[in-house]
């Protein structure tokens, strides 16, 4: 009995059209897609404000157009997601523009995820918040294709030793450690998060104050806005270990805040307005404040030579 040998049947496309129309249809091409069919990336990190750069760039793109093509993929459901070009779209918008040219790319989720953290992570200004949650988003993507078989994926490097984490940093521009501390920042409230995007708290007691529960936290804040300061480095070092052992509350924050920083001096101020008169317009502060303290220095001798005469 002869044995049935099943072959695969060419498809129709596959018979009425040549190998290089083939070719020619699963190349990426730049479309213009209308701005109104293209949605967000969800949870997209990277703040797009309508600031002095992003003016410039609508005035750019109203002049120019896009120069450089956004990227994104097809949606299950219809329409366009975006990947890299947020502020471009926004550009556009304000330019006026209907649509805009984007190359469309077949992604998975993580796929996505990286692509879009590493285009954005290339920009010059970037908040600790917004590399905060790019990079936990982007490691968490890296974890998931760590635990693929396949051989185009992550294990590889994890197979030489490494883990997710150092080969997120030997492509970001950030170490190792450093990419540690801006995504501990995610454990952080909003409100103190944005006190370090501001300035007003720097990284490291940032990341000691994120491992303090979430109510502690908004004590902390509180007291912040009471009391007008920002805990010191080792400060928060010192919140966190009370925090550890169970001990710290409303009171404990507010004797903390209150200790002296080691780099904190009383400071003496005086309104210029009542010694200006005693200079020449436009004398630098450093100038004056030696002219004071020389003035002092002969103040204080006259007055020494006058208890010796007595």
């Amino acid at each position: 009995m002869a044995k049935e040998i099943k072959m695969p049947l060419p498809s129709a496309a596959d018979l009425f059209s040549t190998q290089e129309e083939r070719d020619n249809e699963s190349r990426e091409s730049v479309r213009e897609i209308p701005l109104e069919e293209i949605s967000d990336f969800p949870n997209h990190p990277f703040k797009v404000k309508m600031d002095e750069s992003m003016a410039d760039m609508a005035e750019s793109v109203k002049q120019y157009g896009v120069l450089v093509p956004a990227l994104v993929r097809e949606k299950p459901e219809g329409g366009y997601e975006m990947i890299a070009g947020h502020r471009r779209k926004m550009a556009s918008e304000l330019a006026e523009k209907k649509e805009i040219p984007c190359i469309v790319r077949n992604l998975t989720d993580d796929e996505a995820i990286i692509i879009m953290v590493d285009s954005n992570l290339q920009r010059e200004q970037i908040l600790p918040s917004e590399k905060a949650f790019a990079y936990k988003m982007k490691l968490a993507a890296m974890n998931r294709q760590g635990q693929r078989t396949d051989l185009t994926s992550v294990p590889l490097g994890q197979k030489l030793g490494k883990t997710s984490r150092e080969l997120l940093a030997e492509k970001s521009p950030d170490s190792n450690t450093q990419i540690q501390r801006y995504i501990r920042l995610t454990e952080l409230i909003t409100p103190i998060l944005d006190m370090v995007d501001s300035g007003k708290i720097a990284i490291r007691p940032a990341v000691e104050l994120s491992y303090l529960p979430k109510e502690q936290q908004t004590v902390l804040l509180d007291t912040m806005q009471l009391e007008d300061c920002t805990p010191s480095h080792a400060q928060a070092i010192k919140m966190r270990k009370f925090a550890d052992e169970g001990r710290l509350n409303e009171d404990v924050i507010l004797s903390i805040l209150s200790e002296e920083k080691g780099n904190q001096k009383e400071q003496f101020r005086m309104p210029k307005e009542r010694i200006s008169k005693y200079f020449s317009p436009g004398t630098p502060a450093k100038q004056m404040e030696d002219t004071i303290v020389k003035a002092l220095e002969l103040y204080r001798k006259r007055e020494r030579g006058k208890d010796r005469e007595r």
